[in-house]
Parts: structure tokens; sequence; C-alpha cells
């Protein structure tokens, strides 16, 4: 499978499940795969963990729990979880187990491969370009609830401006300079150096409506930024 038929995609878990699992969302991500996948392309999705992972984090908190390693874990489980409801969704397509470990993959004869996070510390964003780096892929598409990166952040500066291309240096300009749990930025800042060392494309927009990903699968005009 050439490089360039590969395609690493993040999937943030308030597409996933906003409040509840999204029916419709995840039926559209299964057409498109499938489509896709007729069409010689590979994929590896990581999947987050969204309102329900802070929900765990904030009631652990609320109970006491102080740890940050124990806090991060229940995060990551929380996106094994929605790892493996993927990786059934997809059946027949997907590889017979989820990834946990983005430098360990084995033998994989599947056009879908499934991910979940691996180890406190890490951010799926980490986990995606990393396994972007193992398997050769040169493009990674983040699918969040944003249609595009901003110079500063939107909600609290109404003269903030999109930006639709950058370099990576410019991009890691305006993110903060080291992750933590919860931070608030459209891509990981560690995920964000180890992108640039690799030379990786990086997609960043909204999954809704998936028509924007599908242009972008296939090469047409789509909502969104791109980083290179």
């Amino acid at each position: 499978m050439a490089d360039n038929q590969k395609i690493v995609i993040s999937i943030g878990g308030s597409l996933i499940i906003p409040d509840e699992l999204d029916l419709d969302f995840l039926r559209s991500v299964k057409a498109l795969v499938e489509a896709e996948t007729q069409n010689g392309k590979s994929f590896i999705i990581i999947t987050g963990g969204g309102k329900i992972c802070r929900s765990y984090q904030a009631a652990a908190q609320s109970l006491g729990v102080s740890s940050a390693e124990e806090l991060d874990w229940l995060g990551i489980h929380v996106t094994r979880l929605n790892a493996h409801f993927f990786r059934i969704l997809m059946g027949d397509l997907a590889h017979g187990e989820i990834i946990t470990d983005p430098k360990v993959l084995g033998e994989i004869t599947k056009p879908v491969v499934i991910a979940g996070g691996w180890k406190p510390g890490w951010s799926t964003d980490l986990v995606a370009a990393e396994i972007a780096g193992t398997t050769g892929a040169k493009k990674l598409v983040n699918l969040s609830n944003i249609d595009y990166v901003y110079d500063k952040d939107p909600r609290k500066f109404p003269d903030a401006q999109k930006i639709e291309r950058a370099s990576w240096p410019e991009f890691r300009k305006i993110i903060p300079a080291e992750w933590s749990p919860g931070v608030n930025t459209p891509f990981d800042p560690v995920a964000a150096k180890l992108a640039e060392e690799l030379g990786l494309e990086v997609a960043i927009m909204n999954g809704k409506p998936l028509l924007n990903l599908q242009n972008y699968l296939e090469g047409e005009a789509f909502k969104g930024t791109i980083i290179k």
C-alpha cells in the first residue's frame, strides 16, 4: 500500500459521543471508510474520549482522587472503549484487535486499524502522530468540532483570524509550548513537534458534515486547516 494512500484519522470524542452516541455520525463514518477502502485507501483510526472522559475525571476528583496519572488512565480507558466500539462497527474491514501501543502494530492485513489511548502523558494526537511514523503514513486528519485553526481563541477574541494553511513553525507559535491533559489546543504541542520531524501533512477540520472529510480525501476543496 502506497504511503499516500494510507491515512491516519484522529476522531475527537466530542464527535463520537457529544451527549450520547451519535448514530448518524457513526453510520456516515462507516459508509465513507467502506467506500474509500474500495478506492484503495487504508485507514488507521484513533478515537478520543470526549465528554464522558471528562465526566469520569471530574467525578474522581470530586471524590478525592488527586493523582494525575490515575486521572489520565481514566481517560485512556474511555478512548479504548470507543476504539473497541469502532472496531466492532467496522466489521470485517478492521484488524481483529485495537491497538494500544502505537510503536507495536504487528502484522496488519486489513485495510482499517483502530487504536485508542496508550499511556499517561500521551494524548490521542500524539498516538496518531506516532502511528503515522510507525506505518509510514504521510497524512493525518484531526477531526473535531472546530472548522479551522485560529491565530487565537475565537471564543475569547472576536478579531481572531482563521488559518487555512500554515507551516509547522508558524503553527507552533500559536499553541502552548507543552501539553497537559485537558489543555485547550487544536493539536497537542508534543504531537506537533513529532509531526514536523516526520514531515506529516496534518489536516484539522470539523467532522460534521462528513462530506468535508470526503472532499479532503478525494483532493477536493474542503473547510479546514492544513499544516505541513
